[in-house]
């Protein structure tokens, strides 16, 4: 071999290790969101979980509120039926996602109001237990919702950088969607009795 020879081979091996330490960032950074997916649905989950109780305890006081009942759990059912490929996050199945789980906030948003009729309900400890616990979770969600949207970030930035890009292209790695608000989240929501 001449030293000409050697040289290239050289080079071509550099770039084979730049490349294949690229690709397992890449790697990792999907990783990365589908695991913080899993704790985003996770968080989703257990408020679902919560909802079965919080009904029967309401339902115990406040049983002509039969349309609010049913709401609340026709919602939670709809939440947990729609689900998402952590590999295929993409904006339409997010949007998707993120109606069911409106759709349930908004439910429970009537529900909580709807107690505000039955002062002994207010004061009943396995609802203000269920009630703090909903209200932990919640915060939980937008924690961990957060969380998902930094590395989603990180991964987007990550694959669509130079030289990145094109290695990304090349293996198949696409843009992954974040969470957004919903149209008319940025306004309060208004409360009748």
């Amino acid at each position: 071999m001449n030293k000409k020879t050697l040289i290239i081979l050289g080079v071509l091996v550099i770039l084979i290790f730049i490349s294949v330490g690229r690709y397992n960032s890449m790697v990792g950074a999907d990783e990365t969101v589908i695991a913080q997916w899993a704790n985003v649905e996770t968080q989703y989950q257990r408020r679902a979980d919560l909802i079965p109780n919080l009904v029967s305890t309401v339902k115990g006081y406040a049983a002509h509120e039969k349309e609010t009942l049913e709401g609340v759990v026709q919602a939670r059912a709809k939440a947990t039926s729609v689900s998402i490929d952590p590999s295929n996050l993409n904006a339409q199945s997010m949007q998707q996602y993120q109606a069911a789980q409106n759709g349930l906030s908004s439910a429970l948003s009537r529900l909580l109001v709807t107690v505000e009729k039955y002062p002994d309900l207010k004061a009943n400890q396995n609802f203000l237990e269920l009630q703090a616990q909903l209200e932990g979770t919640e915060n939980r969600i937008a924690v961990e919702r957060r969380r998902f949207n930094e590395v989603v970030r990180a991964y987007n930035t990550y694959i669509r950088s130079f030289p990145n890009n094109m290695l990304a292209g090349a293996f198949g790695f696409e843009k992954k969607e974040a969470f957004a608000s919903q149209e008319g989240t940025e306004n309060a929501p208004k409360v009748e009795f």
